[in-house]
């Protein structure tokens, strides 16, 4: 399918191919070999995210300790300048 791009890089993409892949008002963006890879992102509330943490019974601690490993991990893999 054709879809032409405007001066200010704005795309409108074809109604069937939105339909194909369902409600989104987010797309996380790519290029892949040359190509522009568009993936729905599926963007949730704020009390949607807390309601499913509580259903995980995960404390404040918890959360705290993930974001410090997660943040060490990402650390240790940054190149150096």
């Amino acid at each position: 399918m054709l879809a032409k791009m405007t001066s200010k890089n704005q795309l409108t993409l074809p109604k069937s191919i939105t339909a194909a892949v369902g409600p989104a008002e987010y797309f996380d963006v790519e290029a892949c070999n040359g190509q522009i890879v568009l993936t729905p992102v599926r963007i949730q509330r704020g009390d949607a995210v807390r309601a499913k943490l509580a259903e995980l019974n995960l404390s404040e601690q918890d959360i705290a300790d993930a974001v410090d490993w997660a943040r060490q991990s990402s650390e240790s893999t940054k190149p150096e300048n």
